[in-house]
């Protein structure tokens, strides 16, 4: 349920309070050393950041999505990839209320919501990446449980989360093979590759999750045989509302950044921003980002009421956005000169950090290919 606006207002408010005050300070080192503040993401969970669109009777915070793109965008100005994680991690629990039997939500979702335990999201294989329904991790029926096998590619907080949803094959090949498994972080044969180098997202650690004769009950069988594709996909769909709001928050900052700094400097025995050809292009970024913010608004309401053409409208914010907001973050630098390209200004942090924000949760070609698809369909 979304908040009415007032309320709406004050949850920003809190969240940009928290940013600014747990996240922006620490956000260069963190990236600099690769340290996951997991003590923070903590802190994030006891304002209810851990499930924010999860039901209250499992200890979420039970708001809409209109809510949570206005709260990623605020806790993105602090850390992009903070925000990032935590944006994964929600879609994680979610994924367990939303598709989860009652005994399931009350098993693993409470120590989601408030951050104790923290969520994986197990789709991406070496070899699966945009073509999901080609994954080869299975899942073997074996008396009252199944035996999981596999290898899963670019996993966000893996070694560092209690809690795996994993997508495996229980079936024949394409996406209706597939189940959904919830799988303990201390599961025997559950093992992690190291951690991979990144362009960006450093203050998050990302690693290959490895399936070797991992065990699992049929209780933590999520939904029923074969269903764990769709439920992979509708989580996506929030997944890429709030991954965009992400990148808005931080191309919004990296505005913020450049607009101040065109005021401080002097060039040609003038203010920057005396020049037209800069003050058009901080106008050209804003409405950029401004025209970013109505879609991805309108796609959150979208999602919230249920619409038949929700797929849709997430997939068409989630390319809009990311893409209007790399853009801008770059121009940002630009803007800043040679001082851009220093790591102190944050600003190239949040260049790196949103670059990778146009390829997960189904990359930005995917997305265009959704859309395409379903205004054949819708034609027809």
């Amino acid at each position: 349920m979304t908040s009415d606006n007032e309320e709406l207002q004050a949850i920003a408010r809190e969240v940009r309070k928290f940013a600014e005050s747990e996240l922006a300070p620490h956000a260069v080192e963190w990236d600099q050393n690769k340290h996951f503040p997991v003590d923070v993401l903590r802190r994030a969970g006891d304002l209810g950041l851990g499930g924010i669109c999860v039901a209250e009777d499992v200890g979420g915070s039970g708001l809409g999505r209109l809510d949570a793109v206005t709260i990623f965008e605020e806790l993105s100005r602090g850390d992009t990839a903070i925000a990032a994680y935590v944006s994964i991690h929600n879609m994680v629990t979610s994924m367990i209320d939303s598709a989860g039997s009652d005994e399931q939500r009350q098993r693993w979702v409470p120590g989601l919501a408030s951050m104790e335990g923290l969520g994986s999201y197990c789709l991406t294989e070496p070899e699966a990446g945009s073509d999901a329904g080609a994954l080869r991790t299975t899942a073997r029926r074996d008396g009252d449980g199944y035996v999981l096998d596999g290898v899963k590619q670019f996993i966000s907080g893996a070694g560092s989360s209690s809690v795996y949803v994993v997508m495996a094959r229980t079936g024949d090949a394409g996406a209706r093979g597939i189940t959904a498994f919830i799988v303990p972080g201390d599961a025997e044969g559950l093992s992690f590759g190291a951690n991979e180098r990144k362009m960006g997202w450093h203050a998050q650690p990302t690693r290959q999750v490895i399936l070797d004769g991992v065990r699992v009950p049929v209780a933590q069988r999520l939904g029923e045989e074969g269903e764990g594709f769709g439920i992979a996909m509708r989580g996506l769909n929030g997944g890429r509302l709030n991954i965009a709001a992400c990148s808005l928050g931080g191309a919004q900052w990296a505005l913020e950044q450049a607009t101040r700094y065109l005021q401080t400097r002097s060039a040609f025995g003038a203010p920057l921003v005396t020049q037209q050809a800069l003050v058009f292009q901080l106008a050209d970024m804003e409405t950029e980002l401004q025209a970013s913010r109505c879609l991805l608004q309108h796609a959150a309401r979208t999602l919230d009421n249920r619409a038949a053409d929700a797929a849709k409208v997430c997939a068409m914010a989630k390319r809009f956005v990311t893409d209007a907001a790399f853009t801008v973050a770059n121009q940002a630098l630009q803007l800043h000169g040679g001082y851009g390209y220093l790591s102190e200004y944050g600003i190239e942090k949040v260049v790196r950090d949103l670059r990778v924000h146009q390829i997960l949760e189904g990359t930005n070609e995917i997305m265009r290919l959704i859309v395409g698809r379903a205004l054949i369909e819708e034609a027809a």
